[in-house]
């Protein structure tokens, strides 16, 4: 399988997605609540989680390989929800495979490209030997000369893994998402998915801007929009449960 995935819950399939240097297990805060009414399917990016290693990595490889996933898991169609990255490759599937997305569900991510902002999370990255890393505390103490967020530091250790030897290693696919990191920034291709969608903002992020919508409504004509107050870009963690009923709102009939 090129993909890892957890299935949850009966009814119409739906595809959980989540962002960059994240895994399924991001997201089960609303894989919870939406399994009471439909089949979810959270799964892992590539170059994520368990998900297989590519050689190159681009909003193409990420709707290409979502294909491949749903045919050998005999999914026709399917809602997708994703935030951010995720939501990106769900919309990158749908402008290319349109009569297989029965909704599209956007959180806090505009089909437009955006500019270079992970720097530091890269310089971390990258300056932790993780040859040498006995524990992850010792890892943590490291990465905060670059990050003093220590609740993005706990995200991002999340990818180090410790395998039978008790060795570290990154679980993501770390040289692939640098070296082509500029073309996960890139925007959407052209095209036009006329299914229901809705895009949920942040309040506070800067991901979804006024000057976006024409850039959106021009993908997709019946957009609809809900800010959910009191968040940022990570508004699925700030307020779950609101993020739920918003989604669930949407989807249910």
């Amino acid at each position: 399988m090129p993909l890892f995935s957890r299935q949850s819950g009966e009814g119409s399939p739906l595809v959980l997605l989540h962002g960059l240097f994240g895994s399924l297990e991001n997201l089960g805060v609303l894989a919870r609540p939406l399994s009471e009414h439909f089949c979810v399917h959270a799964v892992d990016l590539p170059n994520h989680g368990r998900s297989m290693h590519t050689a190159s990595l681009s909003l193409s490889v990420l709707a290409e390989t979502l294909a491949e996933w749903m045919d050998q898991q005999g999914l026709e169609k399917a809602h997708f929800v994703g935030h951010s990255l995720g939501g990106k490759a769900a919309m990158e599937f749908a402008l290319r495979w349109p009569e297989r997305v029965d909704s599209l569900s956007v959180l806090d991510i505009a089909p437009v490209p955006y500019s270079a902002h992970h720097d530091a999370v890269f310089k971390a990255l990258h300056a932790l030997d993780v040859t040498a890393v006995k524990t992850r505390q010792d890892a943590d103490q490291q990465m905060q000369a670059y990050l003093e967020d220590a609740s993005l530091r706990s995200f991002l250790l999340k990818n180090l893994q410790k395998d039978k030897e008790g060795k570290f290693h990154w679980r993501i696919n770390l040289s692939v998402i640098a070296r082509d990191y500029a073309n996960i920034l890139e925007g959407n291709r052209a095209g036009i998915y006329s299914g229901p969608v809705l895009f949920l903002k942040g309040e506070t992020s800067p991901y979804i801007l006024k000057e976006h919508q024409q850039a959106i409504h021009s993908c997709f004509p019946h957009a609809q929009f809900r800010i959910i107050s009191g968040t940022g870009h990570w508004l699925h963690a700030e307020k779950p449960e609101l993020v739920s009923k918003s989604l669930l709102k949407f989807l249910l009939p």
